[in-house]
């Protein structure tokens, strides 16, 4: 096993979290979402010898261990841009050192280390979106809203950018705009322009102090319709993350690593994300025949195929032992054509 990427120091990735990743080895934390049925629509690219699989979302590694299991052959390349969940990782798949290779990097990265690690193509590449539940559950880490914690919302701590500076530099209107783009949050421009008026008297830096604002400036009528601070949280994490532009590259990525055969499966938890996917399947789905055509060229066959219809949710049984899977959207394609 080696952790590999921007900073592989053993006593940051390690040493520093052994207490925590102790503390999260229990499924009552840590519930993969999905899991039968991710196996199901991976197992036919995964049961070919030599396969190689891209956990591009690793988190503490619930799939991947899964997987590791299923396929005693498999080789499973485990990336993820949270040294915490990196240490975890690497300790729950212990068991599994020689067949593994786990790097810190971001996922719209997935070329560069498959090249660093002389793998050409894969065999299936999984994607498990959204924050991690170690990052919720660690209210240190400020992604929610109903824990008071400093405004971070970093999945890599070794990042520049926090919640906190995007609130008290970013100006009104660029407020509004990701809290309308990114929350489809329809009371942005209020939001936006109490959260300037605020930091003219004193610069928020906890989560508690956000949601005192939101609230106060909410009407009444539209607290009926959930907590009034979700959507401004969620906007806030995907913008110090950048989740849709990372997924906008990553997607295409993913398509262009994987081999004929090989299959993609992508859990997404919000719209915006579900969205991406969505249109980048479908266009690799589809003929890029002209219209009118009497006949379909071979360069104009569709790349993938669909392996599912639409977005598969989470079935009843699923959603009374892992309620966190509620929002998940289950995509899934596979190659059938090389590239020209």
């Amino acid at each position: 096993m080696g952790i590999r990427g921007r900073d592989p120091r053993p006593d940051l990735l390690m040493t520093a979290h052994q207490d925590s990743a102790r503390e999260t080895h229990g499924n009552s934390i840590h519930q993969p979402v999905m899991l039968d049925r991710t196996v199901e629509l991976l197992a036919p690219a995964l049961e070919r010898p030599g396969a190689v699989l891209v956990d591009a979302t690793l988190g503490m590694a619930g799939h991947a261990r899964a997987f590791l299991a299923r396929f005693p052959d498999l080789v499973l390349v485990g990336i993820d841009r949270d040294p915490d969940a990196l240490a975890i990782a690497g300790e729950r798949l212990a068991a599994f050192s020689g067949r593994i290779h786990l790097v810190h990097a971001v996922y719209d990265e997935l070329a560069a280390v498959l090249d660093e690690l002389g793998i050409a193509a894969v065999s299936g590449i999984l994607f498990d979106l959204g924050v991690s539940s170690l990052q919720l559950d660690r209210a240190e880490r400020g992604f929610s809203y109903s824990k008071d914690a400093p405004l971070d919302m970093r999945m890599d701590k070794t990042s520049p950018l926090t919640a906190e500076r995007i609130l008290a530099e970013y100006s009104e209107a660029e407020l509004r705009r990701i809290f309308w783009s990114y929350g489809e949050e329809k009371l942005a421009p209020r939001y936006a322009r109490r959260i300037v008026e605020r930091r003219e008297a004193s610069r928020l830096v906890r989560s508690a102090q956000l949601v005192e604002l939101i609230e106060a400036a909410t009407p009444a009528a539209a607290r009926r319709t959930g907590h009034p601070a979700k959507r401004v949280f969620q906007a806030l994490r995907i913008e110090v993350n950048q989740e849709l532009a990372v997924l906008e590259r990553a997607i295409p990525a993913a398509i262009d690593a994987i081999e004929l055969g090989g299959r993609i499966v992508v859990l997404a938890y919000q719209s915006l994300e579900d969205r991406i996917v969505k249109q980048v399947f479908a266009a690799g789905a589809a003929s890029t025949a002209p219209s009118g055509l009497p006949v379909e060229l071979p360069e104009h066959r569709p790349v993938l195929r669909l392996l599912v219809r639409g977005a598969e949710k989470a079935g009843a049984e699923e959603l009374a032992a892992n309620p966190r899977s509620a929002p998940v959207r289950l995509r899934a394609v596979e190659r059938v054509r090389r590239a020209a």
